[in-house]
């Protein structure tokens, strides 16, 4: 089933109270394909669902975003990845209108975050680090309270309730206080509850936080979901892999600002050609076998905790020779001096290796080889 298009609320009432951020309906006079219809494709101005520039924003003496600027087009998923501390979350609550910014300027689906921030809450919904669904309550009758609060009618409420039961595989648990749900099902539920009524633009900050690998599973393909449904999605992770899988484009922010933004190729592509691992037949030999590569390649060869292996980072080279050329002349010399090689690959650099490079923050265990 679709996952966001059964739930406008044609029947709320003149003069209903606006739902809470985080249970988004659709602003009166937009346009809402319905269940099965294609969703309108934006164009000119319409195509991008998120425009910031020059956000800032501390507290106290502490500068969480002192910078941050986006571009992010409608329909797509858009990750915001950096470690804890980044300004990640900072970030999505300015865009998400909970705090204001210092500084710059956002536009979201065409509003100011600032003046226009009814209309942005109105289109936009909000799941956030941590649970918001009600302890007390069963997972239906969350469900229904939302949608209730946000203009559905009763029957249409129980209808959308069951609907998202099903569709995030909690139908069976349906009638269970949240409080006896694994971190995974509290999980799930949030993004439902996120989801009762249409939105535009979703936000989710670090959705599988705490999650074991197959909750985490779970959650991606309700992302895709969501997404496939012609909804924009936002996240923000520290999970490098969940970037790599899920986001269309990836903004790195580091410190309170974007150090890099680009396709998941871009970013790899932007850190080198590829990047090289060799393991020594003789852990003995390491000392040695780095100070020729780092002549011979001329780059910052890495040891690991392994102590038989050597990676190095291998840029591209304007040179008519081949980034996989210099690597097999390094290796014929490392043969000449009687250092054997077990192993050695050359591959593109992992999304992993592209946020080391970018941030500087380095793997426990690695260091710089002596030359």
């Amino acid at each position: 089933m679709s996952l966001i298009g059964a739930g406008t609320a044609p029947d709320a009432a003149p003069g209903t109270a606006s739902p809470a951020l985080g249970t988004a309906h659709r602003a009166p006079g937009t346009a809402h394909s319905g269940p099965g219809t294609a969703r309108r494709a934006p164009s000119g101005g319409d195509t991008l669902a998120v425009e910031a520039a020059g956000l800032v924003k501390s507290f106290g003496s502490t500068q969480a975003v002192t910078g941050v600027d986006l571009a992010v087009a409608r329909g797509s998923i858009y990750g915001l990845l950096g470690p804890n501390g980044a300004g990640k979350t900072t970030t999505v609550r300015i865009l998400a209108t909970l705090l204001a910014p210092d500084g710059g300027r956002a536009r979201v689906l065409g509003h100011d975050v600032v003046t226009d921030a009814a209309a942005v809450r109105r289109r936009v919904a909000l799941a956030g680090q941590f649970a918001t669904v009600d302890d007390d309550l069963t997972g239906w009758e969350n469900l229904v309270l939302l949608g209730r609060l946000a203009g559905l009618a009763r029957r249409a409420a129980k209808a959308r309730a069951a609907g998202l039961l099903t569709a995030f595989g909690l139908e069976k648990s349906a009638a269970r206080q949240v409080n006896t749900f694994s971190g995974g099902m509290r999980r799930r539920l949030d993004l439902a509850t996120s989801i009762v009524v249409r939105a535009d633009l979703f936000f989710l900050d670090e959705p599988t936080t705490g999650l074991d690998p197959a909750s985490r599973a779970q959650v991606w393909e309700i992302i895709r979901s969501i997404a496939a449904d012609g909804a924009t999605v936002l996240l923000t992770t520290q999970y490098l892999d969940e970037a790599d899988e899920l986001a269309d484009r990836i903004a790195v922010i580091d410190h309170g600002q974007v150090i890099a933004e680009g396709t998941t190729g871009e970013l790899k592509a932007s850190v080198g050609s590829g990047t090289l691992r060799i393991r020594l037949a003789d852990p003995a030999h390491r000392p040695d076998a780095g100070r020729m590569l780092t002549r011979s390649l001329d780059v910052t060869v890495h040891t690991e905790a392994d102590p038989a292996v050597l990676t190095a980072r291998i840029p591209a080279r304007p040179s008519a020779r081949s980034a996989s050329e210099h690597v097999a002349s390094a290796i014929t010399e490392l043969a000449r001096a009687d250092i054997a090689v077990g192993e050695f690959a050359l591959g593109q650099p992992s999304l992993d290796e592209v946020f080391l490079t970018l941030t500087g923050y380095r793997t426990p265990g690695s260091q710089e080889a002596p030359s």
